[in-house]
Order: structure tokens, then C-alpha cells, then sequence
């Protein structure tokens, strides 16, 4: 691969896919919002990294997304979203904007460029809620957040553009993943700086949202590799999960960081943190990935909490 186009390349799993991309050797060209500033980690000389090329766009405007066309990727690893069910829901035309529209627009144009490969990164969440076992992609798409619903929706109006205008593209569905570097927005996270705060003022007390679900969590860098790898050896047309298909109840990785962080605190449930469209299990079966790609997670579930303390700041 000659040049890999990353949008989004500047959020959490942009970073880290933008690091991987370089360690084996591809020059990424990488997408960010007009505003934002490039890490310094890319304007590092290094020979033995492949270089990054920064390009300036809001994939909302149609010239942006023209002008991204226009560098001609390889491949493209469409990142940029409003990954946020929160923020989702609290703006659901942005997220629609941002997740399908804008989507739409960028597939039509590198469409005219006879871009060799596109791989949109959907979510698990599109599954929707009802399933206790480990989720196939042949199982139906169910939205129940803002979220959902415009990656879904996404995921179709890309069948179109792909089937009209011969994009090849390959869906990612990825399930909940997380690692150093992660927001607290995400519920890991969350808990890591909160149980930490709680060892500084000695509180036994830490408010949390639903600690009863159960999510496949897997480390960031498992994720992008399996993203890099779909690009290799993914079928066109084709959805694959990217899942562990181990699920972790909420309540035992909040007891798994209390020990990591050392602090004796239980939790206490808060309803303002509580979410009306949390699904209550969601596990994924990748099968079909492990098959075409030969993948599976391997970085253990107990290094990525401790990475996540560890990355934290005290």
C-alpha cells in the first residue's frame, strides 16, 4: 500500500491507527477538521516511520470532500464520525450530518477517483438490543440510540454508492473498544479517573451509570490492526465484526480498576449517568473476520485497564 488515507485521524483510534500504519511502513495521509492541531508525534523525524501528511478538511463541505478525493489514497479508513451516543442524542441532525451524509459524500467522491478500497467503521450498537449470545453479522440491524441510526443508515446508503458507482467498500463493525488515550467520555475511562479521585479524598464512594451490562471490550491496538488488515484481505460487499467475543460485565471491570488503582471504594448508582437506549448485553462473534484475516485479540484485558490507570495523570 502506497498511501493510506485516515479521516478522523486526529481522535482516539485515528492516533493510534495513524502509529500502526506508519510502524509497518505505509505513508498515511491524515484528515482532520480545519481547526485542529496536528500531533506532534507525526511532525517527528524518524526513519524508521513512515511519514504523515496533514490534510485540512470538514467533511461536511463539498469542496473539502473534493479536494480529499483529490490525494488519490490507495485506501481510506473512514473514521470520522460523532462517535458519542451522548453527543448523538443530544444533536441527532449533527450526528446525521456527520455519520451518513458526509459519508455518503466522500464515498461518491473517491468513487470518481477509482479508489481501490474503502473501509467504513460502523458500530456494534447498530445490532440493537435482544441478543444474550454472541452476534453474527447475519443477525438484523436494530438501532435504538441517534447513534446507531446514522451509522446504519450509513451502512446502506454505502451498498448504494458502492453497487452504483463500483466503490469497493468493506464494513467494520466494530464493538466497544478502548486503551490509554481514551476520553473520559467512554465509560472505562470514566470509571479509572473517578475511582481515582476517589483515592485522593479518601472517599469509599465513586457515582456510576448501569454497571450491569455486559460489552466485548477490546484494546485499541487490536482494533487497528484488524482494521489494516481488512483493508489487505477483506471482501468487498462484505460486513465483518471486530469483537473478542468475551463479555465483561461493568461491575467487574470497575472492581479490576479499584484494585489497579488501589483504592477500597464500591459503587453507587447515579441517574443522570444512566443511558435509556444502553443495551444490555453485546457481544460479537468475528468469525468471519478470524476466517479472512486470520486475526484475534491479543493483548489481555488486564494490560488495557492498567495502560488506561496508567495513562492517566494522578
Amino acid at each position: 500500500m502506497n498511501r493510506l488515507l485516515i479521516t478522523g485521524a486526529d481522535g482516539f483510534v485515528g492516533r493510534w491507527l495513524v502509529r500502526a500504519a506508519r510502524a509497518a511502513g505505509t505513508p498515511v495521509v491524515a484528515v482532520i477538521l480545519p481547526d485542529a492541531a496536528p500531533p506532534a508525534e507525526w511532525q517527528a523525524l524518524s526513519g524508521a516511520l513512515a511519514p504523515v501528511t496533514t490534510v485540512f478538511a470538514d467533511l461536511r463541505d463539498r469542496a473539502s470532500v473534493d479536494r480529499v478525493a483529490r490525494c488519490r489514497p490507495d485506501a481510506v479508513v473512514h473514521l470520522a464520525a460523532i462517535a458519542s451516543v451522548t453527543a448523538a442524542r443530544q444533536d441527532p441532525t449533527a450526528a446525521t450530518a456527520v455519520n451518513r451524509v458526509a459519508t455518503v459524500s466522500l464515498a461518491e467522491s473517491l468513487s470518481a477517483t477509482s479508489c481501490p478500497r474503502f473501509l467504513f467503521v460502523s458500530t456494534a450498537e447498530v445490532y440493537g438490543p435482544g441478543h444474550a449470545a454472541p452476534i453474527a453479522e447475519s443477525a438484523p440491524v436494530n438501532p435504538c440510540s441517534s447513534y446507531a441510526a446514522s451509522k446504519a443508515e450509513a451502512e446502506a446508503s454505502l451498498t448504494v454508492v458502492s453497487r452504483r458507482d463500483r466503490l469497493p467498500v468493506v464494513v467494520a463493525r466494530a464493538f466497544p473498544h478502548t486503551g490509554p488515550g481514551q476520553t473520559t467520555t467512554y465509560v472505562l475511562p470514566a470509571l479509572a479517573a473517578r475511582l481515582k479521585a476517589a483515592r485522593r479524598t479518601g472517599s469509599t464512594v465513586v457515582q456510576t451509570g448501569n454497571l450491569a451490562a455486559v460489552r466485548d471490550f477490546l484494546d485499541v491496538r487490536d482494533v487497528v490492526r484488524a482494521y489494516l488488515l481488512l483493508l489487505e484481505r477483506g471482501t468487498p460487499g462484505e460486513v465483518y465484526n471486530v469483537a473478542s467475543g468475551v463479555g465483561r460485565r461493568l461491575a467487574d471491570c470497575f472492581d479490576l480498576l479499584a484494585r489497579f488503582i488501589g483504592v477500597d471504594a464500591h459503587a453507587e448508582q447515579d441517574p443522570s449517568l444512566l443511558r435509556s437506549t444502553d443495551i444490555p448485553v453485546l457481544i460479537g462473534d468475528a468469525t468471519r473476520l478470524r476466517t479472512a484475516t486470520a486475526w484475534s485479540a491479543e493483548i489481555p484485558f488486564e494490560r488495557t485497564l492498567q495502560d488506561i490507570v496508567d495513562a492517566q495523570a494522578d
